[in-house]
């Protein structure tokens, strides 16, 4: 099997960092979203402590590439594939912890760049036959803009 070239990943940072440009995508501003967002993907009358924050404009993630975001919980590897899809995942494979945001990027799968292993871009499982998990985060995009619930 063929995997797409990639492109190096970059890092953007994200949470309460000033911005000279101010409520520019990536700045941590995530004043688009309404206070109901945060809690969006929580059950009814539950509280959640996740926010969703302002990543970067969709273009700024290649094609078949990703993006590292640094938080106090780890890496985050966004990527963006071939049909403009966004998934994000913490960027350490279930297998021996390889950087996924270096890995090919194919289809909706990365293939991790340490032994090959295909995992899963929607839910951040491996390919069977391999076994194992990363963390997914939920994505969403509003006038061009990546956001996290993080």
């Amino acid at each position: 099997m063929s995997h797409p070239t990639r492109g190096p990943a970059r890092s953007v940072g994200i949470g309460g960092q000033a911005s000279a440009g101010g409520g520019r995508p990536g700045d941590g501003d995530d004043s688009p979203m309404d206070e109901e967002a945060e809690n969006m993907n929580a059950p009814a009358g539950v509280a959640t402590t996740s926010k969703w924050r302002s990543v970067c404009a969709v273009t700024d993630i290649p094609r078949l590439g990703a993006r590292v975001l640094r938080t106090d919980d780890g890496d985050v590897a966004v990527f963006r594939a071939e049909d403009d899809t966004v998934f994000a995942l913490a960027d350490k494979c279930p297998h021996k912890s390889g950087p996924l945001s270096q890995g090919i990027v194919y289809g909706h799968k990365v293939a991790c760049p340490l032994h090959n292993w295909s995992i899963g871009l929607e839910d951040g499982c491996a390919i069977a036959p391999d076994e194992g998990c990363t963390r997914s985060y939920p994505v969403r995009i509003e006038a061009g803009v990546v956001y996290l619930q993080l």
